[in-house]
């Protein structure tokens, strides 16, 4: 076969598909319309699959649809018309293309002699400016009409004959065709994504189904990855709730109260513990024989019930929550205990100065059990004050002048400590037998002395009188101390316990927040930054020892996910392989009319893309309906307050892909043959 002079038999696929889309139109015996389409829409298709201009198409199809006589019917859907008007259809599609070659194959072999009449009259007509080549087995229907003759036999010519003579005028120029345009594309994508609507229910169930699975198996492995990132310790943190936020200003000053109040309109705030040293140290508590070490919490977070006695409601009861079998408790239930020493120092040993009853006593789920490595003490504000000033002055460095002397403790020793004593008048320091040694006449009475203190936080002084000197024999009497702890305090200054107070009480340089919602933690730390504060969120500063293990757990989450990626493609691909099965046809089709097999993956791809976008979009509706406790399911809720916005990116992204994926694994299916023979296959 020969176009224009130049021989075909080297033509590549690519070379056909212009030749079709410049010289062919096609009437099919079976129509090759597409039922869902309108008239219109069958017959614009063509038009849009060739490359025209939006601005020129409506008024050739109206064109194309008046010469053949259903203008009428151009807003009906041809599954909705007779076989003739149907086969009107198929040849005002041709016609509009306007090729200078109109191919009918047998145009007339479903339609009743009447209707055939009329479809051969106007071929007729059209061929006076086009060539018409007419395939039938029935030549007498044509005879009157036909120009020349080809007999074919077993694929050979056996007849060749002219039956009239025709004018021939001159040859039409050429119509030139374009390349499809974008907005064609989106057009016919969209519309064939609704036009069959149990298709494109059934199309969207598919991803609604992927979308949940992706947005559930990343839900489900974020949570696993933040319950992993909890476990670890920090040498210098005993409480590591993943709620608490360890804050100082950025100026190193001290917290005001208008700095709380601000604090505290943060949505995610739950509460604020301005004085946050006491939450790193455990205490302990004695009554006789009984010792009970314990961290220290104010009353107002107590639980709201207990399981043995009552809640306390006086300032001097507590309330003990520990694990079973802790203590016993008939012998802790309603006893006195003294604040005896802050554990891992020497400072409170036999210092106190008033008791605590435990009135009340709360076990620990077992949830509690793995969340609380030390048992709890909640009692009342004002013991709290005075149990931080000790562990403030535990953690300072103090200095005592005298008579030019300069006697220095560092923390953790217990040499030349300042400690509280109720026996110490206000303003009057007792002192040890040694510092006599250190005046002209062997007698530091009445002298004064001034105590310096200094932590990373702050610096304080006062000046106080040497009122008493104490030993061995008269330590208890004076301080009011057990004469069995004299070794420890042997080289203290002892002082009143208002002065100490005094000494010690700053208002705090750091505090804690702590967070209602944890998944919410880094709008939270960027509305306390924002607040001019420095920050540092416990949970962050944890260290795991077992390193390898994460690592292997690592590597089986990304195996994990993987799998699950590739189930959830393999699953999705197969269901919308038979959905889409139906669309053979219509791929063909097109196909057929001049679309290129590039184009016809592409309209592929924006129909299955579309669908997922709207899945995507109910599936986003539906998370934020549950957020918002428009739908109060708890544990999906849960779930999702793991996500991030950049999760939603990424969980975006893998269904897009997932999606290009399906599309090019189908379409490579289906344009693996030629559009006839695919054709055939399905009809």
């Amino acid at each position: 076969m020969y176009v224009e002079g130049n021989e075909t038999s080297g033509y590549t696929e690519k070379d056909f598909e212009d030749y079709r889309k410049k010289y062919i139109g096609n009437i099919f015996q079976s129509f090759n319309l597409v039922n869902s389409y309108t008239v219109y829409q069958n017959v614009e298709l063509v038009l849009l699959v060739n490359g025209h201009k939006k601005s020129k198409i409506k008024r050739k199809v109206i064109e194309a649809i008046k010469q053949v006589d259903l203008l009428k019917y151009k807003n009906t859907k041809v599954s909705k018309l007779s076989g003739g008007q149907k086969q009107r259809v198929a040849i005002a599609r041709a016609l509009v293309k306007d090729a200078p070659i109109l191919v009918a194959d047998e145009p007339t072999g479903n339609l009743d002699s009447k209707t055939a009449e009329s479809i051969m009259e106007l071929l007729y007509k059209v061929s006076k400016d086009k060539l018409v080549i007419l395939v039938t087995h029935n030549f007498e229907q044509v005879k009157q009409y036909a120009t020349r003759k080809i007999v074919i036999n077993d694929g050979k010519i056996v007849e060749d004959r002219n039956l009239k003579n025709v004018n021939k005028e001159k040859t039409k120029n050429i119509n030139a065709f374009y390349p499809m345009k974008l907005s064609s594309k989106l057009r016919l994508g969209i519309r064939n994504t609704f036009n069959i609507l149990p298709k494109f229910f059934l199309l969207l169930s598919v991803y609604i189904f992927l979308c949940l699975a992706t947005f559930g198996s990343y839900c489900s492995l974020k949570k696993l990855d933040y319950e992993k990132s909890k476990i670890g310790s920090n040498e210098f943190f005993k409480n590591t709730s993943d709620r608490r936020i360890i804050i100082q200003k950025a100026n190193s000053k001290p917290f005001s109260k208008k700095d709380y109040e601000n604090i505290k309109k943060i949505p995610n705030v739950d509460y604020i513990v301005e004085n946050d040293i006491l939450l790193d140290e455990d205490l302990t508590f004695t009554s006789k024989d009984i010792y009970i070490g314990a961290m220290v919490d104010s009353r107002q977070r107590e639980p709201d019930e207990v399981d043995y006695g009552r809640l306390p409601n006086k300032e001097n009861e507590a309330l003990l929550c520990m694990e079973k079998d802790n203590f016993p408790i008939d012998r802790i239930l309603n006893t006195n205990f003294k604040i005896c020493d802050i554990a891992g120092s020497f400072f409170g040993t036999g210092i106190t100065k008033s008791e605590i009853k435990i009135v009340g006593i709360k076990i620990y789920s077992e949830e509690e059990n793995s969340k609380y490595e030390y048992p709890k003490l909640y009692i009342s504000d004002n013991k709290i004050k005075e149990v931080n000033q000790r562990i403030i002055a535990n953690y300072s460095t103090t200095e005592v002048e005298f008579n030019g002397y300069k006697l220095k403790n560092d923390m953790g020793s217990y040499e030349y400590k300042v400690l509280p004593s109720q026996n110490v008048p206000k303003g009057k320091v007792y002192v040890f037998e040694e510092l006599n040694d250190k005046t002209e006449y062997y007698d530091c009475i009445n002298e004064e002395l001034t105590i310096n203190v200094k932590n990373q936080y702050f610096s304080n002084k006062i000046t106080v009188e040497i009122d008493e000197i104490f030993d061995e024999e008269n330590f208890e009497e004076l301080v009011g101390i057990e004469k069995e702890n004299y070794e420890v305090h042997s080289k203290a200054f002892f002082i009143n316990w208002d002065d100490f107070y005094n000494l010690f009480n700053k208002n705090s340089y750091q505090s804690s927040v702590f967070i209602k919602d944890e998944k919410q933690i880094e709008d939270t730390i960027a509305s306390l930054e924002n607040m001019e504060l420095k920050t540092m969120y416990v949970k962050d500063t944890l260290v795991n020892e077992n390193r390898e293990n994460e690592s292997m757990n690592t590597t089986i989450m990304a195996f994990i996910v993987s799998v699950v990626i590739v189930s959830l493609f393999i699953l999705s691909y197969f269901i919308i392989k038979i959905i889409l099965k139906s669309r053979n046809v219509y791929f063909s089709t097109i196909r057929m009319l001049g679309i290129t097999r590039k184009n016809a993956k592409q309209l592929l791809k924006i129909e299955l893309l579309t669908v997922l976008h709207i899945a995507f979009l109910l599936v986003i509706i539906f998370c934020i309906s549950i957020l918002n406790n428009w739908i109060n399911i708890a544990y999906i809720k849960d779930l999702l307050g793991y996500l991030q916005i950049y999760d939603y990116i990424y969980i975006y992204i893998a269904l897009l892909i997932i999606s290009i994926l399906i599309s090019n694994r189908y379409s490579k299916q289906l344009f693996k043959k030629s559009a006839i023979n695919t054709y055939t296959e399905e009809v």
